[in-house]
């Protein structure tokens, strides 16, 4: 019987979904001014890039996500539908990178061909904002040919579903490739820039370069691992996420909110966590669900208000006395003195894991999939400043990372990278 009603529930979803059927968003420019409409009202994109934790999204004030592909997208529409949230749903077009040739006709027809299928089969569906077609397919590349395909896919998206904006997404921006996409891809309605710490020229630069149609700034959040102060030994100094928290809220009130004339919205990244360069350098959560600074810079800007219990910071973190800016170099053997300095607003009583693992060799480019390192050392403290970490035995590099955990599942955290000798 259980099992029955069960069943009986999930077929009035999905009746439900296409009985109310597809949404309809364009853009208008009006006293100046872009902005997005859906179903004839003015909708600001507050938007999470990833498809896990939605609650949170709609717990922060957010309105929509965003997928990089298509998998899993049946799901992740229904889910989103569920919550009340749109879906920017990415058509991930192959890179050049990767071996992919766009001046293979036969290749791109083939690509064009399993698009035009998805695009039937979600065309329809409420939760729907827009297409994205691609991300990056400008990283590192030297066929231009790419925005042709671009375009084919953008025009066939307009015969196939008259009711949907179509994006694409660059790595940054530069004057021609805007100067390319509206010479080769005008089918494109909107242009998606992930940018992380160049963000604060961005509404500059689109004006210079010539973008006059409305954007979106579809990857946003710290400063980059290649934007950042390296050591002595080339390892990149990953900001504090008391650090990142205030990148994202200055980011978010300069780079995207002043720009409400042309930039119609956003999508953080990471909503979820990953391994690239490090275990925390992108995600707005950690790898144990734990809520970050970060959020809490959301819900203030989305919902307009504070959360009702702050994420603990980070205002001090020394080894041997030593910032991470100078490079610390250890013995093996050697003990490492840690001083560790944290608040919380609540005054919550809170606890500490330091956990060291070797500097990952196995970093890419463009956000390819990466193994995270395995750990070396763990443990968990009640309380204190102060703090004696073995080195690792072996010589090499390694990161020492401190998590500081509250009571209402939200941290802070912070790395120290550091070379044994």
């Amino acid at each position: 019987m259980k099992k029955l009603l069960i069943i009986l529930a999930a077929v009035l979803f999905v009746g439900a979904i296409h009985a109310q059927g597809p949404t309809k968003t364009e853009k208008r420019l009006i006293n100046g001014q872009w902005e997005i409409l859906k179903d004839g009202e003015p909708f600001y994109i507050k938007g999470a890039g990833g498809h896990v934790h939605m609650d949170v999204v709609v717990e922060c004030g957010g309105n929509s996500i965003r997928t990089w592909g298509l998998d899993n997208a049946k799901a992740i529409l229904d889910e989103a539908h569920e919550h009340g949230l749109t879906v920017l749903l990415g058509l991930w077009l192959a890179h050049e990178r990767h071996g992919f040739d766009y001046s293979d006709e036969w290749a791109v027809q083939d690509q064009l061909n399993g698009f035009r299928q998805a695009v039937r089969e979600f065309k329809d569906h409420p939760a729907l904002l827009m297409w994205g077609v691609g991300n990056e397919v400008d990283l590192f590349y030297s066929d231009i040919n790419v925005w042709d395909a671009t375009e084919q896919i953008a025009a066939m998206i307009h015969e196939e579903d008259p009711n949907h904006l179509t994006c694409c997404v660059t790595a940054g921006i530069d004057v021609a490739e805007v100067q390319l996409i509206k010479e080769r891809a005008p089918s494109i309605d909107v242009l998606g820039v992930n940018t992380y710490g160049g963000i604060d020229g961005l509404k500059y630069d689109i004006e210079l370069f010539g973008w006059d149609g409305p954007y979106m700034v579809t990857e946003w959040g710290p400063t980059g691992h290649w934007e950042v102060q390296k050591t002595t030994w080339g390892a990149p100094i990953e900001q504090t996420s008391t650090e990142k928290a205030s990148s994202y809220y200055q980011r978010y009130q300069s780079g995207i909110k002043e720009d409400r004339g042309s930039c119609v919205g956003s999508y953080v990244f990471l909503w979820g966590q990953k391994q690239e360069t490090t275990p925390t350098w992108y995600g707005v959560f950690l790898e144990d669900g734990s809520k970050t600074e970060a959020i809490d810079v959301l819900y203030q800007h989305w919902n307009g208000m504070d959360p009702s219990n702050f994420a603990p910071s980070i205002t001090e973190f020394k080894v041997n006395s030593k910032t991470r800016f100078e490079s610390v170099n250890v013995e093996t053997g050697d003990n490492m003195d840690l001083t560790l300095v944290t608040k919380d607003k609540e005054n919550d009583k809170l606890s500490i894991k330091l956990e060291i693992i070797p500097e990952s060799t196995n970093t890419k480019a463009g956000g390819d999939y990466e193994e995270r390192p395995e750990s070396l050392f763990t443990n968990t403290f009640t309380e204190g400043t102060e703090f004696s970490v073995p080195a690792p035995s072996d010589p090499g590099a390694y990161r020492l990372f401190v998590y500081v955990h509250d009571e209402g599942g939200k941290a802070a955290t912070a790395n120290f990278p550091f070379l044994v000798k």
